[in-house]
């Protein structure tokens, strides 16, 4: 039988933020998901610490169950890519480790919505994401489209991937901070998938990660300008482009990052997307 989900973890020398994101996973009502552990090569214990605490769901022969996957890789999105190479669940979620569920009902709800639908394509279910640093909810946009692909895509932690797209779309590991988005481009444009808003706050993001220093900010840019002329025609870019600019994105940017501000500015943007 096939869970409905499999919760994918990349971990590498975690410590206690590992135990954390296992806690919230197993904290939740639905129960039928099977968590894959990819480890890098952990030297700090973590790994065999959670293997002894779950040893009752190891190998287990009913949902929930765990596999721990131990061994070098490249970096995150290697990692992903070996933990999706096996039998995946019907969607599929990546939570970093450090990263929570924003409470213990995230699975049921998902479930729910996407039962109702019983959709035959490709789709992913997506929601909205606290964000620690600011200590706010940031609200995912109601519907995605070109210009959301260029400005503003979901959070990764609080997506929902048909197995098939993901299996359709490794990650490109010549994008050490976008892949991801890479990979949600690719879903859009290319997967032919279907997109749709859970309605609900899905994952507490922690933030602060490896994409985020200063010194990899450039980087974020330049790899976001290769990946968006790869998807994008020269025209939808401009346009986008000139929005941006007309609509100060800079410094909305900047409020949005602060946290004083950021609530405030998370709350006004929520009831423009309510309103559309």
């Amino acid at each position: 039988m096939t869970p409905t989900f499999s919760i994918i973890v990349v971990s590498y020398n975690a410590g206690e933020k590992l135990h954390k994101t296992m806690a919230s996973i197993m904290a939740q009502t639905f129960r039928d998901f099977e968590i894959i552990v990819k480890d890098g090569g952990s030297t700090d214990g973590s790994i065999s610490d959670m293997a002894q605490h779950y040893a009752d769901i190891l190998n287990a022969p009913i949902y929930p169950c765990l596999t721990i996957m131990t061994g070098k890789d490249r970096g995150i999105y290697d990692a992903m890519n070996i933990a999706t190479l096996g039998k995946l669940g019907r969607y599929v979620i990546f939570m970093n480790c450090g990263d929570t569920f924003f409470d213990e009902r995230v699975l049921e709800k998902a479930a729910v919505v996407i039962d109702h639908d019983n959709a035959t394509s490709p789709m992913v279910y997506y929601g909205d994401v606290y964000r620690e640093t600011n200590k706010a909810v940031d609200p995912a946009p109601p519907e995605i489209t070109g210009f959301t692909c260029y400005r503003n895509i979901p959070c990764h932690q609080a997506c929902f991937y048909d197995f098939r797209l993901i299996k359709g779309k490794p990650f490109n590991l010549d994008y050490r901070i976008r892949a991801d988005y890479d990979q949600f481009l690719w879903c859009f444009y290319k997967g032919r998938a279907g997109f749709k808003h859970l309605g609900f706050t899905v994952a507490s993001y922690e933030g602060g990660g490896y994409s985020e220093t200063e010194e990899n900010r450039q980087r974020d840019k330049d790899e976001h300008d290769v990946i968006t002329r790869e998807y994008m025609s020269a025209n939808e870019l401009s346009k986008y482009k000139l929005t941006m600019a007309l609509t100060m994105a800079p410094m909305r940017r900047a409020i949005s990052e602060n946290p004083r501000f950021s609530g405030i500015y998370q709350g006004i943007k929520r009831k423009i997307y309510m309103g559309k």
